[in-house]
């Protein structure tokens, strides 16, 4: 994708404040939500919901396991801090946190040469990390998959892409710093190329689940689909790694309105094996019917 044109990318949300303004939207049938899906690595079986805030629930989310009992976090564009926003940070992603407690938040602005990634240490201290774009690559930042060893961190660009990018896990990785610009370490090339990623997650070493927000199904024969990439090496920052990409099913569509939905960022929670993926629903629903969904395997 090219640079990023604000709310271009969140059809969804586009009209939010217009809609909490004017509380009036044509409301229809259930939108139809089937499609079959190509033969899964693995099966994700839906197994409840719960309703997700257009303002606060809208990006993202991620399962934090440091302190013990800790609520799920969630972003959207009412979690962006002000001080943020005055600087220009006006959009977040789907976030993630590793398994010591370091939680990290991606950040992107309409103009410039760089993306943030704001990360809150175990001890409740914010820092900030820039990365300054290399050439070709994309402005926008919509979301962070840490790595099982918590070195190496995963970032997609939106639009139509073949590659993840890969850098340093800020905060954790030693050769990080918040003074110094957060380099991008290596790439993962994809088999095919993917659409519009709004959310990646580690299941395990080598494998990630991420939720795209396609909308034209030509890629894999089917909208909005659940993906799921098998590296072949785990991270390491020092080299390249192949992705090959399958796609395991479409996302629940369903509201009480019709139109165009949103597919956002995920979670895995190892803990539980619990898989979440927020779906924004079309027009007034995004008020009403939005949700969090959650899968298991099999």
């Amino acid at each position: 994708m090219t640079p990023h044109i604000p709310w271009r990318r969140r059809p969804a949300l586009a009209g939010l404040a217009a809609l909490l303004a004017v509380s009036t939207a044509a409301l229809s049938a259930p939108a139809a939500a089937s499609a079959t899906a190509a033969p899964a690595a693995e099966v994700w079986t839906e197994v409840g919901s719960d309703r997700a805030d257009p303002l606060t629930e809208s990006q993202g989310l991620a399962s934090v396991e440091v302190p013990a009992n800790s609520p799920n976090r969630y972003t959207g564009i009412g979690t962006i801090p002000a001080e943020l926003r005055l600087r220009g940070w006006n959009h977040v992603g789907d976030p993630d946190a590793h398994y010591d407690g370091h939680y990290i938040e991606p950040y992107q602005r309409d103009s410039g040469t760089t993306k943030m990634f704001r990360v809150q240490a175990p001890d409740g201290g914010w820092s900030e990390y820039e990365h300054t774009l290399s050439p070709g690559e994309a402005l926008n930042n919509s979301w962070v998959a840490i790595s099982p060893d918590g070195q190496w961190m995963l970032s997609g660009e939106y639009g139509t892409m073949s590659r993840l990018l890969v850098f340093p896990t800020p905060g954790v990785n030693p050769s990080t710093s918040p003074s110094a610009d957060l380099p991008q370490a290596a790439t993962v090339h994809l088999d095919r190329p993917v659409r519009d990623v709004q959310g990646c997650d580690f299941t395990g070493p080598t494998t990630l689940l991420c939720s795209s927000d396609d909308p034209e199904g030509a890629l894999f024969g089917i909208t909005k689909p659940l993906l799921q990439v098998d590296l072949s090496a785990a991270p390491s920052g020092t080299a390249d790694v192949d992705g090959r990409v399958t796609a395991l099913r479409q996302l629940p569509l369903r509201s009480a309105c019709s139109g165009a939905f949103e597919v956002q960022g995920l979670d895995y929670d190892r803990r539980s094996g619990t898989l979440r993926v927020i779906v924004m629903s079309p027009g007034f629903c995004v008020l009403t019917d939005s949700m969090t969904y959650r899968f298991t395997r099999g």
